[in-house]
């Protein structure tokens, strides 16, 4: 009876184990999924702000009295004054808990969007997105770092592709429909619209965001910022992520910026028609972008980068050539390439998080930001030089731009290549292994595509 008694005891603890774990388990998945839907709303709002101004091109160069090179310095001024503020917080963001410094970013976004939406001339509204720029841009970087520390490898894939979500839902809902108010109301109304509605985002997430210091390290050694900047800037592997990121936004943003003036003044497609556009590309994004990080977890990041790459590159040329066509030819052609640019960007993210050892994520991310946002405005200035404007208000040279973005986007897949990934998965492969093995070893010859496979 008492080894019957003990066996039960057993069985029973047993029992409660597999009952305790399945409810740490759970709460682990609800807190992932509350965590991954504030960052989305928050992204939500961070890129309709951001894009928003690109489809208000032909209105802003009405009302403003500006051309494609000035509207190049409006859509650059964000991204290099996000640039320059990034490489600054990379230097002490991984300090904080991810929560307070999520937030108090956001705080400061706000307030930018709201000066957008306050600005009476052409200098007030530069000086605008430069604040906006300034807090906003960096946001980015720091929900990738979140999504590194609180998601494990095998699921960061579907967990950017949630989050690229955002952009897809920011081009079917937010965008159209700030536009549609920027047309009718005038340009202003967008901005203030988004500063209402991000308000009451910050009120929520501020009680229902999670303290976010797993990051954090009592027993490491705090370096002087200087050094911690110099040391997440000289990693080798850091350094082809950055190359990777400044060949991807360069290429988009020489094109992106400028595809609504070229579809109203050349292909003939009308301010009104313009929503559309973003409806029908958004909407298709929405759907793929999740299943692009499925396959990105399940084939490979750099398999799947290497599908959706060419796919760009080649509607880039085709978007930047496009005649006057019907009103659904050409939202059909810019729907896929906002697809393509989306795709290509959740498996270039995740491969560039698997890069990056946890303790160094939120500097890498934040500096990561960065190149993304100088890389960017880099692209939107060199395409405004290269457009000229015909005196029958049509744009010239818009093809070379083109070019320009598909030899990037192509040289994009030899860096792609070069990446080495720091982490395993939970579903180790021989393959990933040796990939790890190699990296272990300080073997530098064992190139992502190899760790990722499987």
């Amino acid at each position: 009876m008492a080894i019957v008694g003990r066996g039960s005891c057993e069985g029973m603890s047993e029992f409660v184990d597999e009952i305790s774990e399945g409810a740490k388990a759970s709460a682990e998945s609800r807190r992932q999924r509350v965590i991954l839907l504030i960052l989305a709303v928050v992204q939500f709002t961070n890129i309709v702000d951001f894009m928003v101004v690109m489809p208000l091109g032909p209105q802003l160069m009405r009302r403003l009295g500006i051309g494609p090179n000035q509207f190049g310095v409006i859509v650059s001024s964000y991204t290099i004054s996000a640039g320059i503020a990034g490489l600054l917080a990379s230097t002490l963001i991984d300090r904080f808990d991810r929560k307070r410094s999520f937030l108090t970013l956001y705080f400061g976004f706000l307030v930018g969007t709201l000066l957008c939406g306050l600005a009476a001339n052409y200098h007030a509204l530069l000086a605008a997105r430069v604040v906006t720029g300034a807090f906003g841009g960096i946001l980015g970087g720091l929900a990738m770092a979140i999504i590194g520390d609180v998601f494990p490898e095998h699921r960061r894939g579907s967990a950017t592709g949630a989050l690229m979500s955002a952009f897809a839902l920011a081009s079917v809902a937010g965008v159209p429909f700030g536009l549609s108010l920027g047309t009718k109301y005038g340009w202003h109304v967008p901005f203030l619209m988004l500063a209402g509605l991000g308000a009451l985002v910050l009120v929520v997430a501020v009680s229902a965001m999670p303290s976010l210091r797993g990051h954090l390290d009592p027993d490491r050694a705090v370096g002087h910022p200087f050094e911690e900047i110099v040391a997440t800037l000289s990693h080798p592997n850091h350094l082809r992520a950055f190359a990777l990121i400044v060949t991807l936004m360069f290429g988009s943003f020489a094109v992106i910026p400028y595809i609504s003036p070229y579809l109203v003044a050349n292909v003939g497609v009308s301010e009104e028609q313009l929503p559309w556009v973003y409806i029908v590309g958004g909407g298709l994004t929405l759907v793929v972008a999740p299943i692009v990080g499925r396959l990105a977890d399940r084939f490979g990041k750099f398999q799947v980068y290497c599908w959706t790459a060419p796919l760009s590159a080649g509607l880039m040329i085709l978007v930047t050539c496009l005649p006057r066509v019907s009103l659904p030819l050409a939202v059909a052609v810019v729907s896929l390439l906002m697809v393509g640019n989306a795709s290509r960007m959740i498996a270039a993210m995740a491969m560039v998080l698997a890069g990056v050892e946890p303790r160094r994520r939120g500097s890498f991310m934040t500096a990561n930001s960065s190149v993304q946002h100088l890389s960017t405005g880099l692209g939107a200035f060199v395409g405004g030089r290269v457009l000229l404007k015909a005196a029958d208000g049509t744009f010239l040279r818009y093809p070379w731009v083109g070019g320009l973005a598909m030899t990037t986007t192509l040289f994009s897949l030899f860096l792609a290549s070069r990446l080495r990934s720091h982490e395993t998965t939970t579903s180790v492969s021989p393959a990933l292994s040796l990939g790890a093995a190699a990296e272990a070893l300080g073997d530098s010859s064992e190139p992502l595509a190899t760790a990722e496979s499987g």
